[in-house]
């Protein structure tokens, strides 16, 4: 594969010998090493067979002495080509003002690739760069990371590191997110652990503190669990934290109503492309249509983004918008789709009440009324119910 490579590099000719004695031309190439493959004999007086373009004129010119008749049938290779385009200047001269133009585009910046964002996303990210002069079409050479990296960091305080390299047309940031600081507990400050709702005791576990109530005792919201004043004959009154863990079993009756009518979407398969062209900043759009969209109307928008071979981003970006119109029609939703969607919406408010715990137990009930299907979730859950609460200073 590597040498045919290099013959077409170099240039291929086959020919075709005529001669009442073509043995002659053989011994030529076996006298001077010249090299040929693919011999075929089509009678006893010709043959072809093919060799470089290189040989194929030396040939013919040692073949001068001997009674031959030699025809180029065919040739290729990067010779011949060029040699086919040499007059052609308006390709030469396009192909140079495109070289040209990608030698100079290479020292601005089309392209971003951001590294290490977790919650922080890319466009905030690219919206402080472009605050700050980097942005698609920036000088790459006029990118300070020093001063660059010390207003980002102002700009984004989450980020605890960036570093924008910038090489050939794209921009490398790689950013470090900042780690929130854990909430330091001060156990100089007293404080109670107090029931943050209604709940039947099932563990208490002070880690400061004295216990006020025992495992199966039923607690009210508010209800001191855990106390951080302690008093004896000894050292007399003192103030602890009061922290701990105090588990118990809770009790949820959550409702909500779920209309039996539903308006929904009905596509009408009338689809309409729409093409635009943005090249850098600047949107050249590829259709006369207004950009204007009636009401019943969804829009799903591509970028398909240009490169050249090896992955050199290109600062053009192909937008290709699908339009397709629907129209909205009224259906009646089944019982037991309104049951599953009430109880997809039950549950994800039930998650949100019960934050350190687990479901025990759940049952969930339906009943129509006002064209409506009023869904109940009844659950037992077991969690942790203390809550502590500072001690004023008096």
């Amino acid at each position: 594969m590597l040498k045919h490579l290099v013959n077409l590099v170099k240039g291929e000719v086959t020919g075709r010998v005529e001669s009442g004695f073509p043995e002659r031309v053989l011994n030529l190439c076996a006298e001077y090493g010249i090299v040929f493959w693919d011999l075929s004999w089509a009678s006893p007086v010709e043959f072809t067979f093919t060799m470089t373009r290189r040989d194929w004129k030396r040939l013919r010119r040692l073949s001068r002495k001997i009674d031959c008749d030699m025809t180029a049938v065919s040739w290729r290779g990067t010779p011949f080509f060029l040699g086919r385009m040499r007059r052609r200047y308006g390709l030469w001269i396009t192909l140079g003002i495109c070289t040209a133009l990608l030698f100079c585009g290479s020292f601005f910046i089309w392209d971003f690739e951001i590294e290490g964002n977790e919650t922080i996303s890319q466009q905030e990210i690219l919206r402080a760069l472009d605050k700050y002069g980097i942005g698609f079409g920036t000088y790459g050479f006029h990118v300070d990371s020093s001063e660059l990296r010390n207003q980002m960091l102002l700009e984004i305080p989450e980020l605890s590191y960036i570093a924008v390299n910038v090489r050939g047309c794209r921009a490398y940031v790689q950013v470090r997110e900042r780690i929130p600081e854990p909430e330091i507990i001060s156990k100089r400050e007293p404080g109670n652990t107090v029931a943050a709702k209604d709940a039947l005791i099932t563990a208490i576990q002070p880690w400061d503190g004295q216990k006020m109530v025992l495992p199966g005792t039923t607690v009210k919201e508010g209800q001191l669990l855990i106390s951080g004043v302690m008093q004896d004959n000894v050292t007399g009154v003192r103030y602890l934290r009061g922290m701990g863990k105090v588990y118990g079993r809770t009790w949820y009756h959550l409702q909500c109503r779920v209309p039996l009518t539903v308006r929904e979407k009905v596509y009408t398969g009338e689809e309409k492309v729409r093409r635009a062209l943005l090249v850098g900043k600047k949107r050249w759009n590829l259709y006369f249509s207004s950009s204007i969209l009636g009401d019943t109307c969804d829009k799903i928008t591509t970028w398909d983004e240009w490169e050249l071979p090896g992955g050199v981003a290109l600062p053009v970006t192909m937008v290709t918008e699908k339009l397709r119109t629907y129209e909205i029609t009224e259906r009646e939703r089944s019982r037991e789709e309104a049951l599953a969607l009430a109880d997809t919406v039950l549950t994800a408010r039930l998650d949100g009440y019960v934050e350190e715990g687990e479901v025990l137990s759940r049952e969930l009930t339906g009943e129509v009324a006002d064209g409506c299907l009023v869904v109940t979730l009844s659950a037992e859950c077991e969690e942790q119910v203390g809550r502590l609460v500072e001690i004023p200073k008096s």
